[in-house]
């Protein structure tokens, strides 16, 4: 049977709408609260809240390791999760280039779906537009999340000269599995996406020691290292040899020119923790399978500026990087 495509009908709000939802988003993304179907979801919180947002451009929109769908929803988790959030409840909305297969689609929904039940949120409430084709070969994804918070990692006046850093997961593989399925790059080992949630790495250490948090996504390790200098008018000192990179990874930088401290990541962050507890942390997050890649990388200091101590002992100075490295990355 020939496969369906996206019409404007689809979000005119009758008949092809009400069947979009019913028979597509309450499938897979059902749940008590967004069956209700109303203007607004009706939310039952305690405590203080963390509230983000965020749009996901990534083309192409599969790729090895996932989807568009995946992608939404554990990065609006990962913005909650390294805030200090438990994430709980998500927005998700489409907007679809008209003609696009409605399969694709289903698939993008069907993964979000399976996502959100791995990092226990419920998606609530959500939009479709459909919009026309020019320009637009696939689908755009818009959140919204919030969460109940454990303890705020976003406090930069808590980080201190000789405090310790922890990169929870290996890095570059997200920009890297891009650009190579984009590109259609024939390398000998595919590359995944890293794409992951982040919230069992916090949950395991119980918030304990860990003092500042955020997530490397665009920019990479090098982009969260100069912001968090920036703000706080300290510095860092990171040893290359310690940093988690994937031959086939590192190849592919070298092969393309990129530096993988600037490349986007989808599933791991950088911890600022107490010194004294370093190991146990770092202990804890390789016990769980997103931190398994975990090590810890370098140190605090109080000279303002972004350092790397280079396999052959010398120091290099880590830049913010400038420009748009990989367009439609996440």
């Amino acid at each position: 049977m020939k496969d369906k495509k996206i019409t404007s009908a689809l979000g005119s709000g009758g008949k092809s709408t009400n069947d979009f939802v019913k028979d597509i988003i309450c499938k897979y993304f059902g749940n008590n609260i967004l069956e209700n179907l109303g203007d607004a979801a009706y939310l039952d919180i305690n405590g203080e809240l963390s509230f983000t947002t965020d749009s996901f451009v990534v083309e192409p929109e599969f790729f090895p390791g996932g989807d568009i769908g995946k992608l939404a929803v554990y990065g609006t988790c990962n913005d909650l999760s390294v805030s200090g959030a438990k994430p709980k409840f998500l927005s998700f909305s489409l907007i679809i280039p008209e003609g696009y297969r409605l399969s694709d689609i289903e698939k993008i929904i069907e993964s979000a779906g399976t996502a959100a039940k791995e990092a226990e949120v419920q998606i609530v409430c959500g939009d479709t537009k459909v919009i026309s084709a020019s320009g637009l070969k696939s689908p755009l994804v818009n959140t919204a999340g919030m969460g109940v918070v454990r303890k705020k990692l976003n406090n930069y006046s808590v980080i201190k000269a000789g405090d310790k850093i922890i990169l929870t997961s290996d890095i570059a593989r997200h920009g890297m599995c891009i650009v190579s399925k984009r590109e259609g790059l024939n390398i000998e080992s595919e590359i995944e996406s890293d794409c992951a949630d982040l919230n069992p790495l916090f949950e395991v250490s119980g918030y304990k020691g860990i003092k500042f948090a955020r997530d490397a996504t665009r920019g990479g390790l090098a982009a969260v290292l100069n912001e968090i200098s920036d703000k706080t008018g300290l510095g860092f000192l990171i040893d290359e040899v310690e940093i988690p990179l994937r031959e086939d990874v590192k190849y592919l930088c070298e092969f393309l020119g990129f530096d993988p401290l600037s490349v986007a990541n989808e599933g791991a962050a950088l911890l600022i923790v107490d010194s004294a507890l370093s190991s146990q942390i770092l202990a804890g997050i390789k016990s769980v399978k997103v931190g398994t890649n975990a090590a810890l990388i370098g140190e605090v200091c109080s000279e303002r500026k972004v350092m790397l101590k280079t396999p052959i002992g010398g120091i290099r100075n880590v830049e913010m990087p400038v420009g748009e490295l990989l367009p439609r990355i996440c």
